[in-house]
């Protein structure tokens, strides 16, 4: 392709600005989208962790209760 006057290099160069800054647009959109999407997976499986240890810790406390309630209770009625 043949240039043969600056007004044409000017509109290419223009155009080729435009294309790259919305290729660049894309790409940033896209990685924020991607990010997005990585940080609710991750905040999700921290919040499923949470919760899971959250019920383990409430069980073992009600076990343990359980357990010295009982104790205290032979305890008494063995005395």
């Amino acid at each position: 392709m043949l240039l043969s006057s600056s007004a044409e290099i000017v509109v290419v160069v223009v155009v080729v600005e435009v294309v790259v800054a919305v290729i660049i647009k894309l790409v940033v959109a896209v990685i924020i989208i991607i990010l997005i999407s990585v940080v609710e997976v991750v905040v999700v499986a921290l919040v499923v962790v949470v919760v899971a240890v959250v019920e383990v810790v409430v069980v073992v406390v009600v076990v343990v209760v359980v357990v010295v309630v009982v104790m205290v209770v032979v305890l008494v009625v063995l005395i």
